[in-house]
């Protein structure tokens, strides 16, 4: 249980360091804060379609990996299907929280 955790961690904060040095990046680039939020803005229906295709593609694999985790562990259904709840109602509120801050 310990090893799985850790490499969840070790996972988090490398994706926050990412995301820091993206951003420090495009700030730079950009030549200041409020000309990066401009560019975000102005290329967010670049990054929607990305996510899209994010989404479109764990779709389409989600079937195969549910199969052979069931196939395992066939107790573990109950467990898989809360965090397919889980993960579409994380989806849903971070594309609605993007939306409404859009509108």
């Amino acid at each position: 249980m310990r090893r799985p955790l850790l490499l969840l961690l070790r996972i988090l904060v490398l994706l926050f360091f990412a995301a820091l040095v993206a951003n420090l990046l495009g700030i730079y680039l950009c030549a200041g804060i409020a000309d990066w939020q401009q560019w975000l803005k102005d290329h967010s229906v670049h990054f929607f379609v990305w996510r899209l295709c994010l989404y479109a593609s764990l779709l389409a694999v989600w079937p195969w990996v549910r199969r052979h985790r069931l196939q395992r562990e066939p107790r573990s259904a109950r467990a898989l299907r809360t965090l397919e709840v889980l993960s579409v109602g994380a989806i849903v509120c971070s594309e609605a929280s993007q939306w409404l801050r859009v509108v």
